[in-house]
């Protein structure tokens, strides 16, 4: 493996900040329970996450729940932490609200927000100037004269700096003089790129004297968050804040999967305290996505499912014999895994690499030959595999004759129902012939796929109780013959998921084409069972 980690030139160890449970909850779309946020934090701090940022406990009733049950939580290594504003103006820290909502969250640390921007000090705060200095230096000195290590967040710093120098360093000395031990700035627009956030880091850090610890607070805009994050680090911040897999307002906060890889891989800067840390980095990256209900980025660095993905032949021929040919780290070492795609673009190195040594036909050239024959013919009729490992797998199964019947089909037959100002109502019927029984069900759906779905089930479970572990997560549709109109052919991909309540779920695709986009989908879907059944072992009824 050829070397990939360029040492810091110090030891320093970078803190890790997660405030997925609070800012990445801006991101639209995203929405946790207060038991996601819980399995979030149990995730994080197993992980080895520094700080986790629970929430603002006066802005929802949910984050004062979260706040009380995490305190019965017994966390191995992180830290939770409240979020909140300022004092009021006019107002003594101790008779706020909010300042008092911090204290009572009973967390050992709490990070205020305060005005760096004299822009917004003038015109959105609209008070004194000397003012918001007070605002910042009272507020933290009232949490930490209540026993609290208080973090100070510049919002809009580098803004503020370029704006106001010297009024920009004043709010951080008055953060200091409070008693704040980090002092973070944040790139809240996300506009900065990295040589001025290199700049300004060097100036304040200058200004400021070595003794006061800096962080870092990105967000994605000019998609330069991670860069601005290393960036910082590498000029002297000790604290990196971001979210998993980078979500948040916007266009997102740095990605703390990306950060934490290229802290510790490329760099060689200890961060996350558990050991093995950087090997669990794509089962959390996926574990948030499912909780918060989003599609994984396939091409998210280090942790997406295409990271590692090689798809032409002579590619995958070199990946084979050397993998750091085109491969940057090796996928184990954060916990992903390499994948051979196969498309009318692949060699026998590809069906070598992704199935051989699984069905032993390593030296088969002819075998596999018949395979990459039966691919180019398949997707020349629209068939796509590259995104649909699992009809791959059975149709190299069917090549060697180890593709198992687990049922035949009779029929199947889809009804969808609209009667004027009231909402479609689809049902479908199947009935098929497992061993000598005849199983006959409908089931209503949300469309055609849900509802021949649900009736397969019903038809399948009382001999392969095993399927209940399978669930549909997404259904992909597009035209492939544009030119023919309505009687184009449709491409129907469906991803699923084998549920694991210990881990991060597991995902597999399948694919089908008709000119009916029902038929199209019901191949996905009998292709999925079929190939759930054959890899978790379930002996064929009858």
């Amino acid at each position: 493996m050829k070397e990939t980690k360029a040492m810091s030139e110090d030891n320093r160890r970078i803190e890790i900040y997660d405030t997925t449970l609070r800012d990445g909850t801006q991101g639209a779309g995203v929405s946790f329970s207060l038991n996601d946020k819980l399995k979030i934090t149990r995730a994080l701090d197993a992980i080895g996450v520094d700080y986790i940022e629970g929430g603002y406990p006066l802005s929802n009733p949910k984050d004062v729940a979260y706040f009380e049950s995490v305190a019965e939580m017994d966390l191995a290594h992180a830290k939770v932490c409240a979020f909140g504003m300022t004092r009021r103006k006019g107002m003594a820290a101790s008779d706020d609200p909010g300042m008092r909502a911090l204290v009572e969250a009973g967390t050992p640390i709490v990070t205020i927000v305060g005005k760096t921007w004299d822009l917004h000090v003038d015109e959105v705060l609209r008070v004194d100037r000397q003012e918001n200095l007070d605002m910042i230096r009272e507020s933290v000195a009232y949490c930490v004269s209540e026993g609290r290590e208080v973090f100070y967040d510049a919002e809009h710093f580098f803004d503020g700096y370029e704006a106001n120098p010297e009024y920009a360093l004043q709010t951080l000395r008055a953060a200091v003089e409070g008693g704040a031990t980090r002092l973070v700035a944040c790139d809240t627009n996300g506009g900065s790129l990295p040589e001025r956030v290199q700049r300004v880091l060097g100036e304040v850090s200058a200004a400021l004297g070595p003794d006061v610890r800096l962080g870092i607070h990105t967000h994605n805009d000019t998609g330069c968050a991670v860069a601005n994050s290393l960036i910082a680090v590498r000029g002297g911040a000790v604290q990196v804040q971001g979210t998993i897999n980078g979500i948040g307002e916007r266009c997102g906060n740095a990605d703390l999967t990306t950060v934490a890889a290229n802290l510790s891989i490329k760099y060689g800067y200890p961060c996350l305290a558990h050991t093995k840390a950087m090997q669990q980095l794509t089962e959390l990256s996926r574990f948030v996505y499912e909780l918060a209900n989003m599609n994984l980025r396939e091409n998210q660095p280090y942790v997406g499912t295409a990271a590692f993905a090689h798809k032409g032949g002579m590619h995958v021929h070199a990946v084979n014999r050397v993998a750091h040919s085109y491969e940057h780290v090796e996928p184990e070492s954060v916990g992903n895994t390499r994948q051979i795609l196969v498309s009318e673009l692949s060699g026998v190195s590809n069906v070598q690499a992704l199935l051989g040594e699984k069905f032993d036909i390593q030296s088969d050239r002819e075998v596999m030959r018949n395979v990459l024959n039966r691919v180019q013919d398949l997707e020349n009729a629209g068939y796509q595999f590259e995104a649909a490992n699992a009809s791959f797998e059975l149709l190299v199964r069917s090549e060697l004759g180890r593709r198992a019947e687990f049922f035949e089909l009779d029929h199947y037959r889809t009804v969808i129902l609209k009667t004027n100002g009231g909402e479609p109502v689809t049902e479908a019927t199947v009935k098929v012939l497992i061993g000598d029984d005849v199983e006959h069900h409908v089931s209503e759906g949300d469309g055609p796929v849900n509802a021949l779905d649900g009736a397969l089930r019903k038809c399948l479970e009382g001999h392969y109780p095993e399927l209940e572990r399978v669930e549909l997560r997404d259904f992909k549709v597009r035209v492939v013959n544009a030119s023919d109109g309505t009687a184009a052919k449709v491409r129907v991909v469906v991803d699923f998921a084998i549920v694991d309540p210990d881990h991060a779920d597991t995902y597999f695709s399948t694919v089908g084409v008709s000119e009916n986009i029902v038929e199209a989908s019901w191949g996905a879907l009998i292709d999925a069972f079929e190939y759930f059944l054959l890899n978790a072992g379930a002996e064929v009824v009858g």
